[in-house]
């Protein structure tokens, strides 16, 4: 799977490790992820999900992983969490 954020949609970015001679070589700057568990209580089901840190402090900020499936846009969703948006507000509603 690539480095990409589940709920964020974060990738790696592209830029230059310069050196003290002012050298430009090429690297990435690599997204914080890990894979945590996330626990739906809509759905009374768990998820293992890969997701940078700032994504884990965006879902404790909105109220929990529900609350912020709810809001999030679907542009940043991978397809998984999308299909379980979907089923998220199909079952609040």
């Amino acid at each position: 799977m690539t480095q990409k954020c589940e709920l964020t949609g974060k990738k790696p970015l592209k830029g230059h490790k310069v050196s003290h001679a002012n050298n430009k070589t090429k690297r990435r700057f690599l997204p914080n992820l890990k894979k945590v568990k996330f626990r739906s209580e809509i759905l009374n089901k768990s998820l293992r999900i890969k997701v940078s840190n700032s994504g884990i402090r965006s879902v404790d900020k909105k109220g929990g992983f529900d609350a912020y499936i709810k809001s999030a846009k679907s542009i940043f969703l991978s397809s998984r969490l999308k299909k379980i948006k979907k089923n998220l507000l199909s079952k609040s509603a």
